[in-house]
């Protein structure tokens, strides 16, 4: 069976744990050589010893776009190229129930890494692949940027840029046959969780079924490779359908 992406050179961000270790783990598999992009030094060069040759491990932090031009520039020295970009760093900042009660102390935190650092990537990226005429560039988003509610309300806020964001520079980036689409994760377990996911899973999702990190990879590899090759500005749901509303409550026989 051939290898999906075979001889591609993808980045992942926030690559050394949760769903960007499982999407290194599948693109290796797939035939990717993936340079992993953490802040994680320890994380990050422990996945790429066990991975092998495939991987090599850059630290990054993407809130700084120097960084983030040099991870790509890397990514372009080692393997000779660049396929995929997949800005899926992120974190999810303060957790206040309340906006009138939020300080806001978080915000420019969350969007840097969250808005910013998905912006840049796309750019120094983007410019490289649109040189070469083609590539696949994916974002993480998340559900919360698709449902407004508290709490975590600048990361929601960055998290509904993201959408927007890649939804506008998919129309720019498809003119060099480059392509820009959206993963909108929910209720998939991470180091940031903080609330009863099973819990969760049942009062809010249609589907009731633990997500986990490799359906999140499963949908990224689809977006990486020739299957979604006529497929731009999508956001694309991971989580059970919980974006629909929860379950519907169940009717007497």
């Amino acid at each position: 069976m051939q290898l999906l992406l075979a001889k591609k050179v993808a980045i992942v961000t926030g690559g050394a744990s949760g769903i960007g270790r499982a999407t290194v783990e599948l693109f290796t598999q797939q035939g990717a050589n993936v340079v992993i992009a953490d802040i994680d030094s320890h994380q990050g060069q422990a996945l790429a010893a066990e991975l092998g040759d495939a991987t090599v491990f850059k630290k990054t932090d993407v809130a700084d776009p120097e960084q983030v031009k040099a991870l790509v520039d890397f990514a372009i020295d080692h393997f000779g190229g660049l396929d995929i970009m997949f800005n899926n760093a992120g974190i999810s900042g303060a957790v206040h129930y309340s906006f009138l009660e939020d300080d806001l102390a978080d915000f420019h935190k969350v969007i840097d890494v969250n808005l910013f650092g998905v912006m840049t990537g796309c750019q120094h990226a983007g410019r490289y692949m649109a040189k070469q005429g083609s590539g696949s560039i994916i974002n993480t988003s998340s559900i919360a940027g698709l449902k407004p509610g508290l709490p975590l309300i600048s990361y929601r806020a960055a998290k509904a840029g993201v959408i927007h964001f890649t939804k506008s520079i998919a129309r720019e980036l498809g003119e060099y046959n480059v392509r820009v689409n959206c993963i909108a994760p929910g209720h998939i377990p991470a180091a940031q969780t903080f609330y009863d996911m099973a819990e969760m899973t049942s009062r809010m999702q249609p589907l009731q079924r633990q997500g986990r990190p490799h359906d999140v990879a499963n949908a990224a590899l689809y977006l990486a490779s020739e299957l979604s090759a006529q497929v731009t500005g999508l956001v694309l749901p991971v989580d059970g359908g919980s974006n629909l509303g929860g379950p519907l409550e169940k009717r007497q026989k």
